[in-house]
């Protein structure tokens, strides 16, 4: 679910534009799940092959990818979660619990006819199984779109090459990665520009958003060690938190008296005994300095043989987006190429 950092952050609202010939590290959970959520039948079932094999998330990731980078020359690099920290477990159990719940009123909704009630429980209801993650990273090698699992945190993970300059910024709609350090955050990478709010049944208007940590921490007059504290109190993936502390209290708490340690002692007691080691794993993450950046040319042939022959899609649209990732790689070679000329001119 990640850290509720809502109500304290700084962002910049930009557009799309704004973005053009940037390279991000994606969460890559984060999007499957957003694919997932919204890419569904009126009824809230997902879309399926010929043998019932839910494809929404291969739409998702082969469309709205290839059109990102066509259009804007957006360059994402995949992050996966690796193995979970056991500090999860709880999170993950309540995750799932979630999802079956939602699964279960969206079905009831489907049998009453209620389609609209069940679009929206729908939303909730998406998980995504070892085959769809599996295909997931099967057809981003067919696409030549670089991929890895990470040791642990996909955030973790992708604001590390984020700290290190190998991407721009971190792409995922949680804040994690703010926690583990990423220079920049962003949040809603869309073309639709909308997002649908399924506690209340609509659409609402999106524009991306790019948060920079810096900017952030300087605006609240407070430390990265600050900002992962705040977190602690108020509950992220690895604690539930402190009953009746919100973002703003807890800003309040740690500008007066620090870190967790120089709390009051009756709130002190109420923090997870591990704090320590929750605050470590933010801090200190498992990462790798071994990972891929580089775009690779796309397999065609490959690409139609899984999408249209395994999973049923069409291959006039299968053929547009390996059509999109040549065209991508042709823009791609001739920047290089002014980006090395323009170097390589003499000086005025």
């Amino acid at each position: 679910m990640g850290v509720g950092l809502a109500p304290i952050i700084v962002k910049t609202v930009v557009s799309l534009k704004a973005l053009e010939d940037r390279t991000l590290a994606t969460d890559a959970s984060n999007a499957l799940h957003q694919f997932l959520a919204l890419i569904r039948l009126p009824d809230g079932s997902p879309l399926t092959d010929g043998e019932g094999r839910v494809t929404s998330h291969l739409v998702g990731l082969a469309f709205r990818t290839t059109h990102l980078m066509e259009a804007y020359g957006i360059s994402q690099v995949f992050v996966f979660d690796g193995r979970p920290s056991p500090l999860k477990q709880a999170e993950i159990e309540k995750r799932r619990a979630q999802r079956q719940r939602s699964l279960r009123e969206m079905k009831e909704a489907q049998e009453q006819g209620d389609y609209a009630r069940a679009f929206r429980k729908a939303v909730r209801s998406g998980s995504l199984t070892k085959e769809m993650l599996d295909d997931a990273r099967r057809l981003l090698t067919l696409m030549g779109v670089p991929h890895f699992d990470a040791p642990g945190e996909a955030e973790a993970q992708a604001a590390y090459m984020a700290s290190k300059g190998d991407v721009w910024a971190v792409d995922s709609r949680d804040f994690d990665s703010l926690l583990f350090g990423t220079p920049r955050l962003v949040r809603y990478l869309t073309i639709s520009g909308k997002e649908f709010l399924p506690s209340k049944g609509r659409m609402r208007p999106l524009k991306p958003e790019v948060i920079e940590l810096e900017t952030l921490l300087r605006h609240h007059g407070i430390m990265r060690e600050q900002l992962v504290d705040l977190a602690i109190l108020i509950g992220t993936d690895f604690n539930a938190g402190v009953k009746g502390i919100g973002p703003k209290t807890a800003l309040k708490l740690l500008k007066t008296h620090g870190r967790l340690e120089a709390l009051p002692n009756g709130l002190r007691s109420r923090l997870p005994e591990n704090y320590r080691e929750i605050r470590d794993m933010f801090l200190r993450p498992p990462v790798t300095d071994i990972y891929p950046v580089e775009y690779h040319e796309p397999d065609g042939k490959g690409l139609i043989a899984f999408l249209c022959g395994e999973r049923g899609f069409s291959e006039a649209r299968v053929q547009n987006v390996t059509e999109r990732l040549w065209r991508y790689h042709k823009q791609r070679k001739r920047r290089l190429a002014g980006s090395l000329e323009k170097w390589m001119s003499p000086g005025d």
